[in-house]
């Protein structure tokens, strides 16, 4: 099978623009992410979609395949799925470029889950560890069946409760790497504006939950940190000097 990595990477965030070109521990946020990607998948079946000309000959001069994208994406898989138009491949692992911390263990768990469950779109999740808060709005929270598929992500805190006393003793986070087929990216890529829920709480893999479509969950390695805000640059490079 045809298995490609594309990482997004917009210049123009609204939280934090020129995000992917920040220096964690002296190196370019892409190129971490771009260098683990690669021991999933190989250096060669990694390629980094942006709208930005900086990013495009940043990456290329680290020897990265690049792709102009328009600047018209409303989202990442938006940006997946112009990709898709051009590139055909068997699956398609997006891995958010602001995720420099990316177990390639991870990804080719999701890859793997993928060609079992070729129909269904698989997404990552992993428990929220106990110095982070779950009513952080940057953090999108899960839940889940038994078997694992999704039910809803929410920018909230998810599940509630009614009384303080069943209030759940674990909280589980999206992890934002993703695998789709083509078929999928392309239907995606065609709706040509933003779902309800999807609008509502800024969470792009609700548009596949709304339609219907069944979303598998693999859990991945606690500890994933990515970076929203300037503010998490400091606790990201803790993180990474530790690897």
């Amino acid at each position: 099978m045809k298995i490609i990595i594309v990482i997004p990477a917009r210049y123009k965030s609204s939280r934090f623009p020129g995000k992917p070109l920040i220096k964690l521990l002296g190196k370019p946020m892409i190129q971490w992410v771009a260098e683990l990607s690669s021991k999933a998948v190989g250096k060669e079946n990694v390629f980094i979609a942006t709208e930005n000309t900086q990013i495009f000959d940043t990456v290329s001069q680290m020897g990265f395949k690049a792709i102009m994208t328009s600047e018209k994406c409303l989202t990442g898989t938006d940006r997946l799925a112009e990709v898709a138009q051009k590139f055909k491949a068997d699956i398609y692992v997006n891995v958010q470029g602001d995720e420099p911390l990316v177990n390639p263990k991870d990804i080719q768990n999701i890859i793997d889950a993928k060609k079992k469950y070729f129909d269904e779109v698989i997404n990552g999740y992993t428990v929220i560890e106990k110095d982070e808060d779950p009513t952080n709005v940057n953090i999108p929270k899960v839940t889940f069946t038994e078997d694992k598929h999704l039910i809803y992500i929410s920018r909230q805190a998810i599940p509630g409760f009614k009384e303080k006393k069943n209030e759940i003793p674990e909280y589980y986070k999206q992890v934002c790497i993703y695998a789709f087929n083509q078929e999928e990216l392309l239907k995606y890529g065609s709706y040509r504006g933003k779902s309800k829920l999807e609008k509502s709480e800024d969470i792009e893999i609700l548009r596949f939950l709304e339609w219907g479509k069944k979303i598998r969950l693999v859990e991945t390695t606690p500890g994933s940190l990515a970076v929203d805000e300037p503010k998490d640059i400091t606790k990201v490079e803790v993180a990474l000097k530790r690897l």
